[in-house]
C-alpha cells in the first residue's frame, strides 16, 4: 500500500485515498491524471473495496485506454477493464443481444458515409465526398445529442450550428439514413451506445446482471462526454454512485461533436457528498510555458468559479516562449524550419518536435520548408498536402487544361472553379478545408508568377509535380505536423504554434458566436500545454511572399506578447486589433445581435431598412460586369451580390474598411481594392469602356 502512495503529491494522494463513492478529479494539463486514476483503481483493489474484474474504466481513444491498461498491469492490477465507450458498449450489446433483441446480431457499419451517400442520392442532395463527410457529421452530432430527426432543425438553430445544408434537408437525410440502415439490419457506432443504454433501461434482469458484474466506474476526459455517452453511464450506474470522473473544462474542444463540460461542472451538484480534488501541479512543462498557458486561459469568459484551474509549474526554469511576426507565410515556415534545425543540432530528437496549426490546409508550406531543409517529418491526423483528394483532383484538372490565355493566377482560379473553388468560403468543416486547399493552389500560382513573370500553366504544373515529389521523405521518425485538435493528449519537448492570425485562430466561422470563440481560446490553450520546454508562437501578415500585409495577429495574443517585444507592435493593415473581449456584431440600425452570415456581412438585420447608395450599387455592378468579362469568369467570382450590397451600404473609404466586410480578403483586396475604393470615393457613376 505504501508503494502505491509513494511519489504522489498531496492532491494526487487525496484522490487516490478517497473512499468509495463519487469522486471528481479536476486535473489540469500535465498534472498526472492518468497516474492518479490508475493508482486509485489499484488502491481500491488492494484495500478490498472492489475486485479488479468489477472495475470498468472508460476513456475516449484507444491509445489512452491502452496506456491505462499498461499502467494497471504495472501496478499488479489484472482483470480491470480499460476501454473506450464504444468498445465497452459493443461487448455488452453482443453479450445481451439474444435476450434483449433476439435473432442474428446486426452488423456494424464499416463505412457510415456510404449509407449516408445512398440516403443523399435518394433525396437529391450532394454526394461529393466532402459534402457527405459534413452531412455525416451532422447526423453524428444529432445522435450524440439524443435528437430525433424531427428535433434536429430546432436544436441546430439553438446551437448555432454551421450546417452544410438547410436544416430541413438534413432532417430528411437523417430520417432516410436511419430507414436504410434499419432495413439492412446495420448498426453504426452511435447505435452501440443507444441500444446498450436501452437494454439496461428497459430490462431489469439485464441491468441487474450487468450491475452485479461491474461495481466501480472510472471516466477519463469527462469534459468531452456527450449526452448519449452520459445516458449510457447513467444506465451503467443505476442508483449507485461508485464513480470517479477526471476532466478539465479548460480543455473542452469538441463541442462541435456534441461534447459538453456540463456533467463535469455539475458533478458536485448531482452528488453533494462527492469528494472533489483539484490537480494543479504541472509536471510536464517549464514554469515559463505554464505561465503563458495560464495567461491564455485567464481571459476566458463564462467559466464557473469552481472549474478555474491555475497550473503551478514544477519543473526547473526553461527558455521564455518565443513570439515572431513575419511578412508572409513562406518566411514564417522557413524560419520555423531553421529553428528546428538548430534544435536538432542541439540534441533535441525530431520526434520530440511538433508544428501545430488550426486547419490541415496550413500544412503545405511547412511540409515544403522542412523538406527543403532536409528535415524528416510526419503528418498526423491528416494527409500530406499533395496527397489530399482535392489537391490530386485539382492537379489533374490543371494538367488537362493545357495553356490558356490570361495571367497564371486567373487561369488557375478559373480551372479550379470547375472542381469546387468558389468565390466565398463554404460552410462546414470538410468543405471549408477542401476550399482552403484549392485556394492555397491559387496563391501558390501567385507566388510562382511573382518569382517567374510570364510563367504559364504547363510550367506551373511541372512545379507542382516537383513539389509533390520532393515532399515524400523516407519513412523515419521525424517532426510531427498536426492540427491542434489532433494534438490533444500528446506532448513534445518543442512545440511551434503557427499561423496565429484572425480568421484562423479563432477560425472565421466562429467569430459571430461567443461560445465558439471561447472554444477556440481553449484550443490554443491545449496547444500551449503540449510543450514541455520550447514554445514558439508565430503569425504572418500575408499568405503569399510579397503579398499585401492585410492580416492581424490573433486577438488571443494581445495579452501575451510582452509590451517591449518587437512583435508587440500593431501591424498588419490599417485595421485596429480587436478588443480582448470582442463584442458580438450588432446591427448598425437597431443594435440587435447579428447571427446570420448575410446579416453580419451587411452590418444590419435583414428586416432593418437599407441605406444603400443606389447609384454606387449600380456603378459597382457595371464595374463588376466589365471586370468579369476581362477576366473571363462569372460575375460572382469578382464579388457576390451580397458583397456589392454591403459595399454600397457601408461605403468604406480605405483598405481597413473594405477588408472588414466579410468575404473580402487579401486576394480580393489586391485585385480589386483600388477600383472599388475609387468608385466609393468618387461618388459618381462608373462607365464601362
Amino acid at each position: 500500500m505504501d508503494a502505491l502512495l509513494e511519489g504522489l503529491d498531496p492532491e494526487q494522494r487525496a484522490a487516490v485515498e478517497a473512499p468509495r463513492g463519487p469522486v471528481c478529479v479536476l486535473a489540469g494539463a500535465g498534472t498526472g491524471k492518468t497516474r492518479t486514476i490508475t493508482h486509485r483503481i489499484a488502491y481500491l483493489c488492494q484495500r478490498g473495496h472492489v475486485a479488479p474484474t468489477q472495475v470498468l474504466a472508460v476513456t475516449f481513444t484507444k491509445r489512452a485506454a491502452g496506456e491505462m491498461r499498461t499502467r494497471l498491469r504495472s501496478l499488479d492490477v489484472h482483470g480491470a477493464q480499460a476501454v473506450t465507450f464504444h468498445a465497452a458498449a459493443s461487448r455488452q450489446l453482443r453479450y445481451f443481444w439474444p435476450r434483449v433483441i433476439g435473432g442474428p446480431r446486426w452488423e456494424l457499419i464499416d463505412q457510415k458515409i456510404r449509407v449516408v451517400g445512398r440516403a443523399a442520392s435518394r433525396l437529391g442532395l450532394p454526394t461529393e465526398a466532402d459534402a457527405l463527410r459534413d452531412l455525416t457529421g451532422e447526423i453524428e452530432w444529432a445522435k450524440s445529442s439524443l435528437l430525433t430527426p424531427d428535433a434536429y432543425p430546432a436544436a441546430a438553430s439553438r446551437a448555432a450550428r454551421d450546417i452544410p445544408a438547410p436544416a430541413e434537408q438534413i432532417m430528411k437525410l437523417y430520417a432516410t439514413y436511419e430507414q436504410l440502415k434499419n432495413e439492412a439490419q446495420l448498426l453504426d457506432f452511435d447505435d452501440l451506445l443507444l441500444h446498450t443504454a436501452a437494454a439496461l433501461e428497459d430490462n431489469a434482469e439485464v441491468a441487474q446482471e450487468f450491475r452485479d458484474r461491474y461495481r466501480c466506474f472510472v471516466v477519463d476526459e469527462y469534459q468531452d462526454v456527450t449526452p448519449l455517452q452520459q445516458r449510457v453511464l447513467d444506465a451503467w450506474l443505476g442508483d449507485r454512485d461508485d464513480l470517479t470522473v477526471v476532466g478539465d473544462a479548460n480543455q473542452t474542444i469538441y463541442s462541435f461533436a456534441g461534447a459538453s463540460p456540463q456533467p463535469l461542472l455539475n458533478f458536485a451538484r448531482r452528488f453533494p457528498e462527492a469528494v472533489v480534488v483539484r490537480l494543479e501541479r504541472d509536471y510536464r512543462s517549464t514554469p515559463q510555458v505554464v505561465a503563458l498557458a495560464n495567461d491564455v486561459i485567464k481571459w476566458a469568459r463564462g467559466r464557473p468559479a469552481g472549474s478555474r484551474l491555475k497550473l503551478i509549474g514544477q519543473r526547473p526554469d526553461g527558455p521564455a516562449p518565443r513570439f515572431h511576426e513575419f511578412d508572409d507565410e513562406p518566411a514564417e515556415a522557413d524560419s520555423v524550419a531553421q529553428r528546428i534545425r538548430t534544435l536538432l543540432d542541439e540534441g533535441v530528437a525530431a520526434s520530440e518536435i511538433a508544428i501545430l496549426y488550426r486547419v490541415n490546409a496550413q500544412s503545405e508550406v511547412y511540409e515544403q520548408a522542412l523538406a527543403s531543409h532536409g528535415i524528416p517529418y510526419l503528418v498526423r491526423g491528416g494527409e500530406r498536402f499533395f496527397e489530399r483528394a482535392e489537391v490530386r483532383q485539382a492537379m489533374i484538372a490543371l494538367r488537362a487544361a493545357g495553356d490558356l490565355d490570361g495571367s497564371l493566377p486567373e487561369v488557375v482560379r478559373s480551372v479550379l472553379g470547375r472542381v469546387g473553388l468558389t468565390d466565398e468560403p463554404p460552410t462546414g468543416g470538410s468543405a471549408r478545408e477542401r476550399w482552403e486547399s484549392l485556394l492555397a493552389l491559387v496563391e501558390l500560382a501567385e507566388e510562382f508568377v511573382a518569382a517567374l513573370p510570364g510563367a504559364d500553366l504547363p510550367r506551373f504544373c511541372a512545379e507542382l509535380d516537383m513539389r509533390a515529389e520532393a515532399q515524400h521523405p523516407p519513412t523515419v521518425e521525424g517532426v510531427t505536423l498536426a492540427s491542434l485538435h489532433a494534438s490533444k493528449g500528446l506532448e513534445w519537448d518543442a512545440v511551434f504554434l503557427v499561423g496565429l492570425v484572425e480568421g484562423t485562430m479563432p477560425i472565421q466561422y466562429a467569430d459571430s458566436d461567443e461560445a465558439k470563440v471561447e472554444e477556440e481560446r481553449r484550443l490554443l490553450y491545449v496547444g500551449v500545454t503540449r510543450a514541455r520546454e520550447h514554445l514558439w508562437l508565430s503569425w504572418a501578415l500575408s499568405r503569399a511572399a510579397g503579398g499585401r500585409k492585410y492580416r492581424r495577429r490573433s486577438r488571443f495574443l494581445y495579452s501575451l506578447v510582452p509590451e517591449n517585444h518587437p512583435a508587440a507592435r500593431v501591424s498588419g493593415g490599417a485595421a485596429r486589433p480587436p478588443l480582448m473581449k470582442k463584442e458580438k456584431p450588432t446591427c448598425r440600425v437597431c443594435a440587435a445581435t447579428l447571427v446570420e452570415a448575410q446579416a453580419v456581412k451587411l452590418g444590419r438585420c435583414k428586416s432593418c431598412p437599407s441605406d444603400v447608395d443606389e447609384e454606387l450599387l449600380e456603378s459597382l455592378r457595371q464595374w463588376r460586369a466589365a471586370r468579369a468579362r476581362e477576366l473571363k469568369v462569372p460575375a460572382y467570382v469578382v464579388f457576390t451580390d451580397a458583397t456589392l450590397m454591403a459595399i454600397a451600404e457601408q461605403r468604406p473609404t480605405d483598405s481597413a474598411g473594405l477588408v472588414a466586410i466579410s468575404g473580402i480578403g487579401a486576394s480580393k483586396l489586391d485585385k480589386f481594392g483600388d477600383d472599388v475604393l475609387g468608385l466609393v470615393r468618387a461618388g459618381v457613376g462608373y462607365s464601362a469602356t
